[in-house]
């Protein structure tokens, strides 16, 4: 029978705190039987301090690496759910094709072609993002001018193609009020964040999508980017952890919301690497979630 993450960390933190608990008692009793001799005490109190730093260290090593395996299982599980579906159904429709290309005419055609484009780019999205998070830290930043503002609306326009949705349900706004919006950075890995931001928003807005994406300038040195969803939230003890490698939210990553796990975590690489940050925002559980990402704006 398989053990759950919860029951090894609670095994291994109440084995660590026993041992630690025993050493204490054994440590106290035996100095004062020994209080008298003051060398002996002092080699003790040195001794059993070690051991139960040791054992605190070794607890909190082990509940960690459980923590680590079980969000490696997660990925894994993911990644293959997003390789095997969308090959599952080109698949499908190529035999469809095959055994009924005389049946079909060329509207039929045309809309079992779109459908494999689309599982196919779906594909290059879930290996750029692996590619892209095992590359992290491994290159220095290729840095050009960018304009974010164009950028954003050329992601958020990108968005709602690829979601097929209607203008309103994305909207832009940027109050700039013709101040320049020119960063120093890598455009690729730029456009990266936030298409992840928005692709997030809109896979978690659940049965109705409404999206702002706000741009706006801080204290002439800062743009701020701020991406609300109405969709189903995230707790405030996650809304840092979200941020994490592999991490996705318990309970919200409902079956029919697709990830690795690997989105707002390139969010966050790009964003330090580009001197920027990114953060979260959400009152909780169903109370839709707010994404912030800041870049230091290009001052000429």
């Amino acid at each position: 029978m398989r053990i759950s993450r919860r029951g090894k960390i609670a095994f291994f933190l109440t084995f660590g705190v026993a041992l630690a608990a025993a050493s204490v008692a054994v440590g106290f009793g035996w100095i004062i039987l020994n209080w008298q001799q003051d060398v002996k005490v002092l080699l003790g109190i040195l001794f059993f301090g070690a051991i139960v730093t040791g054992l605190i260290l070794n607890t909190s090593f082990l509940v960690r690496e459980i923590r680590r395996n079980e969000q490696h299982d997660s990925f894994i599980n993911a990644v293959t759910h997003e390789l095997k579906t969308p090959i599952a159904s080109i698949r499908l429709h190529l035999q469809t094709l095959e055994r009924r290309q005389a049946q079909m005419d060329d509207t039929q055609r045309r809309g079992f072609y779109r459908l494999m484009l689309d599982d196919t780019d779906r594909l290059m999205s879930t290996v750029e993002k692996v590619l892209k998070a095992g590359k992290t830290g491994a290159r220095s930043v290729h840095r050009e001018n960018v304009d974010f503002a164009e950028l954003v609306e050329s992601c958020v326009e990108a968005a709602r193609t690829s979601h097929q949705l209607v203008p309103t349900a994305i909207r832009y706004e940027s109050s700039l009020n013709g101040s320049g919006s020119e960063v120093s950075g890598d455009p690729e890995d730029l456009r990266t964040a936030v298409s992840n931001i928005l692709d997030n928003a809109v896979k978690y807005s659940v049965n109705k999508v409404d999206v702002s994406v706000q741009l706006e300038l801080q204290e002439e040195k800062r743009l701020v980017l701020r991406v609300q969803d109405r969709g189903v939230g995230i707790p405030r003890s996650e809304l840092k952890t979200i941020f994490k490698r592999f991490y996705r939210v318990p309970g919200r990553a409902m079956a029919h919301v697709r990830g690795t796990g690997l989105g707002l975590f390139l969010v966050r690489t790009i964003a330090k690497r580009h001197g920027g940050r990114v953060m979260a925002e959400s009152a909780g559980e169903g109370k839709g979630a707010t994404v912030i990402f800041e870049l230091p704006r290009r001052v000429s």
